[in-house]
């Protein structure tokens, strides 16, 4: 490696960490990032210029790697289980979308293969953005959320054809296309026979061998080693290294160690990715704006246009209402990444000139620019096109099953889940009315069926709780674990009714405090009454009289699950719970000699200012339990704190001196 190329890349690692660093900090996606790296060091602007040469190869494997890890997660039986609603909804809106805007780029004066190329690349959308700008607006589990994630994740996998039959339309020119293509797809067949054979036979016991090694160096060597030698294999078939990768990922994602295999290759797909993103941003020119922006604003809008369109034609086809079928049309409409490999694929194999490709980047690139804010204002866009003013429709459309009317002192159970349905079940046994809402399509078209009251629709919208008689109800349950939704639901109870109970269910003890003081009536923390059945079920086999039991299970929920809460969090912990800073623990604070807490009793060191409890106090070995507020602390003390980080950290300080 010479002076120069080790300065090239330094220059790029400087100039990528500054600049990503800076768009995260702002919200923007890191992919933009990596472009704007790719123009500044461009040879189309002011400035130094590395070669990309050096880094083309790099980019190559950053392709390679990310259809690897898409094949992990989209395996052959995931595939079949997808194969109704998304699998139909994903593949006609890429196909729609993709001869719709290939037939108007060819009207346009296009040569067929490139007008296929445009449409190939109109047809993609940003996961990344998407997923973003959903999370930040609360809006992932609602309807047009769930259903644009599921679309623009399987339009990854709809993209994978492309990749194959991009690189044979640079024979159109030489005659018949019909030959080519039929021979590119059995080779790709081949390619496929090829893999499945190897993934059944071969790759789940070689990852036994290695696994068996416990060795994480030799793990990840063998992700390497496979992902890159099934590129190597389609490639020497004349087809895409990422069609092989994908291929490979796809047989291991049925395996027992996709996850850690994910884990292992992750690192590097983000990493060469990224130079993937920085050689397309070095393709743009801004030289040639003033020449092709009026272009680039049409394709823009041809692109928004037509894709949203089409998305929200197909998905109210599906069954969903006219507003929830815009807001999944606007959401989808975004431009995606993967149009920009698809592009890169279609200019090395010298299918589009590199003047139309300057306008399609720079329209992809204005639509991913534009996506964050007509996802954040998809509602009142959707409202304004569809003429619905309350969102979403009052009736259901799965199976045609009309909102429920006449209900009084019913219970509303929002999410209809495992324990949903059995809350349903036992009030059903008590002859309590109830109503029950759900998002998965199919769970409410089977206990409809059944004959039980469960309806289609969010739970976070005002006007399906409103429909379910929230006016008239006697009780509202949250039996799922999505905080952010049931902190919406609590908004709009206490609006409605302030005085409803409202009982919410959540995984661990972190949102306890957030959703009393949003207004839940009770939280049911599932890990700590999961605890406190165990500890009933132990103390009962220990022969503890059963009154005893109640009383203690009782005066643990009264007092919010204290007991329950007051345990040690390890430093080695796998996973970094939300909000773990905030989370009351115990602290154990050794009293050696000069502490100024000894000689002193607990009630003189003012801990409650501080809401910090003394749980125990161990000396000499034996272990006083919620020792009296007069007890005088000595040196050499051992007393155990509860609280949470910042308060406990502050008593530590006033016992110690």
């Amino acid at each position: 490696m010479t002076g120069q190329t080790l300065a090239e890349i330094l220059l790029l690692l400087g100039l990528a960490v500054l600049i990503v660093t800076v768009f995260q900090r702002l919200g923007i996606p890191s992919s933009l990032g990596y472009l704007l790296v790719g123009v500044l060091l461009g040879p189309y602007t002011v400035g130094p210029v590395i070669d990309s040469q050096h880094i083309r190869v790099a980019a190559e494997l950053g392709i390679v790697f990310l259809l690897f890890t898409i094949g992990l997660n989209f395996s052959l039986p995931q595939i079949y289980a997808l194969r109704h609603l998304v699998l139909g909804l994903g593949t006609g809106q890429v196909l729609l979308t993709t001869v719709i805007v290939g037939m108007a780029a060819w009207l346009a004066g296009l040569p067929p293969a490139a007008a296929f190329v445009v449409g190939a690349v109109f047809a993609q959308s940003s996961t990344t953005i998407i997923s973003k700008q959903l999370a930040e607006q609360g809006e992932e589990q609602s309807q047009h959320g769930r259903l644009a994630l599921a679309m623009s994740v399987f339009q990854d996998v709809t993209a994978v054809p492309f990749v194959v039959v991009i690189p044979v339309l640079a024979t159109a020119t030489a005659g018949s296309l019909v030959l080519p293509l039929s021979w590119a797809l059995a080779k790709a067949l081949l390619a496929f026979a090829l893999v499945l054979f190897a993934g059944r036979w071969m790759l789940r016991p070689l990852f036994h061998e290695i696994a068996a090694r416990r060795s994480a160096e030799l793990f990840t060597l063998t992700v390497l080693l496979v992902s890159l030698m099934s590129a190597w294999a389609t490639h020497s078939l004349g087809l895409s290294m990422a069609f092989g990768a994908f291929l490979a990922g796809m047989m291991l994602g049925e395996t027992e160690f996709r996850h850690q295999i994910d884990s292992a290759i992750r690192p590097f797909r983000d990493v060469l990715l990224g130079l993937f993103f920085v050689t397309i941003g070095m393709l743009l020119d801004p030289a040639s704006l003033p020449r092709i922006w009026h272009w680039a604003l049409i394709g823009a809008a041809v692109l928004l246009t037509i894709k949203g369109a089409l998305v929200a034609l197909i998905v109210r086809r599906a069954g969903v209402d006219t507003a929830n079928a815009w807001r999944t049309g606007i959401v989808l409409a975004v431009g995606g990444e993967f149009g920009f490999a698809l592009l890169a694929i279609a200019l090395d194999a010298q299918v589009i000139a590199a003047q139309v490709a300057q306008i399609v980047l720079t329209a992809v690139l204005l639509s991913m620019i534009l996506g964050p804010f007509l996802i954040r204002f998809n509602h009142r866009i959707a409202a304004r096109i569809a003429g619905a003013r309350g969102g979403l429709s009052h009736s259901v459309p799965v199976a045609g099953v009309p909102a429920p009317t006449g209900l009084r002192n019913h219970v509303i159970i929002c999410g209809y889940g495992r324990i949903g349905q059995n809350v349903g079940r036992f009030l059903e046994e008590e002859q309590i009315p109830y109503v029950a809402l759900d998002l998965d399509p199919v769970r409410v078209r089977d206990a409809h069926t059944a004959g039980e009251p469960v309806y289609y629709g969010d739970a976070a919208e005002r006007d399906i709780l409103e429909a379910v008689g929230l006016g008239s109800a006697r009780l509202v349950v949250v039996s799922h674990d999505d905080v952010g939704v049931a902190l919406k639901v609590l908004h709009h109870v206490r609006a409605l009714r302030p005085d409803l109970p409202v009982m919410v269910r959540t995984r661990d003890e972190s949102h306890v405090d957030a959703l009393r003081e949003a207004g839940a009536t009770e939280v049911v923390p599932e890990t700590l009454e999961a605890g406190m059945m165990i500890v009933s079920h132990a103390l009962l086999l220990l022969d503890v009289p059963l009154s005893r039991v109640v009383r203690r299970m009782r005066d643990s929920r009264v007092g919010r699950y204290r007991l329950m809460r007051e345990f040690f969090r390890g430093g080695d912990s796998p996973v970094a719970e939300e909000g773990d800073a905030t989370i009351d623990r115990l602290c154990p604070v050794s009293l050696g000699p000069g502490a100024y807490a000894a000689g002193r009793s607990i009630g003189e060191l003012g801990l409650d200012r501080d809401h910090v409890l003394v749980t125990a106090v161990v000396r000499g070995g034996k272990r006083q339990l919620a020792p009296d507020p007069e007890t005088r602390l000595n040196e050499g003390d051992v007393v155990v704190l509860f609280g949470a980080p910042e308060e406990l950290r502050r008593a530590e300080s006033r016992l110690l001196g």
